[in-house]
């Protein structure tokens, strides 16, 4: 009877063994179901719904900590690009040669570019328009050295548009310096959620004004890695966009062997170079060629009557700048 009594036991207990496993050892097939945050999250729907289930659970009340970083993670979940168009003022703050943003004090500057979001806006095709500054972080001097941006009035800007909803784009010119050495020095900003990051691979040489200098399509997948690890690494939320100029075909080696697919990156194409509506709508077509880097941006040239300096002439106006095909997502006046 021991013996009998003994096999029953085993018995009933190798029965509850699949429903033992079941409650202490996860089921991956759940992980690999899961959507990833991005890019589902791009559509407000999803981020609505993912609150709403998030917040149902019947085990469990969060806790107002809790709940505000659902909020938080929520709201930055939803790509700015979904609904709006960017308009940025670019330049150095203490240059005024280098463009507009040299030109005005901050306040000055939200007002001019308040007014002329109000133009996009006619014709945006009821898109709306976020306001940025543009900062050039690193400028390249001679012999490809870099002079980086004082660390108070790079403040300031970013300051000034975390308190007024206005994004930041910070710049680096490169010079004969490594690009991920470059970009590393700009990913501590990352801290603040209004700030984005640019490369210009035109100055990434140790001949400024004497050669154009280029980045590869190898290095530019590696700089968009280096920033998404960055913010997985620290724990930030939402995406950030990092901004690539290119007016040459040289500019952006092997440039079709480009991959934009980064989760929590958004890659910009921005059409650089000054002159006629006809000269830039060309070298727009030539970027828009590039169809694997799909955000795309276009730049504008004010006179500031400086000497010698690239303008456009005469200046497109908003309407005929969305007429580009595909629409710009980012639109920069130096």
């Amino acid at each position: 009877m021991k013996i009998i009594r003994y096999w029953l036991i085993v018995l009933l207990f190798l029965s509850f063994l699949p429903r033992l496993h079941a409650i202490f050892v996860p089921d991956t097939n759940i992980f690999q179901k899961s959507a990833p945050i991005f890019p589902h999250m791009l559509f407000t729907d999803t981020v609505n719904n993912w609150r709403r289930t998030e917040n149902s659970r019947p085990y469990w009340v969060n806790t107002k900590e809790e709940f505000d970083n659902i909020n938080k993670m929520a709201e930055h979940q939803i790509s700015i690009l979904l609904n709006y168009d960017i308009l940025a003022y670019y330049g150095h703050p203490a240059s005024r040669n280098m463009g507009i943003l040299g030109r005005h004090s901050i306040e000055e500057l939200d007002e001019l570019l308040t007014e002329l979001a109000a133009e996009y806006e006619e014709v945006s095709g009821r898109r709306k328009i976020r306001k940025a500054f543009y900062l050039i972080y690193g400028t390249v001097w001679p012999r490809g050295e870099i002079g980086i941006i004082n660390h108070d009035i790079l403040m300031q800007y970013i300051e000034y548009g975390m308190r007024n909803n206005i994004l930041i784009f910070i710049d680096h010119q490169i010079g004969r310096f490594d690009p991920f050495d470059s970009l590393r020095t700009m990913l501590p900003y990352l801290r603040y959620p209004n700030v984005h990051l640019a490369l210009d691979p035109e100055w990434r040489t140790a001949l400024p004004m004497v050669e154009i200098g280029h980045l590869t399509a190898e290095e530019l997948i590696m700089a968009q890695k280096i920033v998404e690890d960055y913010l997985i690494e620290h724990n930030l939320p939402g995406e950030r966009m990092l901004v690539i100029h290119q007016f040459n075909a040289a500019m952006i080696r092997d440039r079709m062997d480009v991959k934009t697919n980064f989760n929590r990156v958004r890659f910009i194409h921005c059409a650089d170079g000054f002159g006629s509506p006809a000269l830039k709508r060309h070298t727009y077509a030539y970027n828009a060629q590039a169809m694997n880097m799909a955000l795309k941006s276009f730049k504008l040239f004010y006179d500031l009557g400086i000497p010698g300096a690239g303008i456009d002439d005469p200046l497109m106006t908003p309407a005929q700048v969305y007429e580009l095909s595909p629409r710009p997502y980012v639109i920069m006046y130096q």
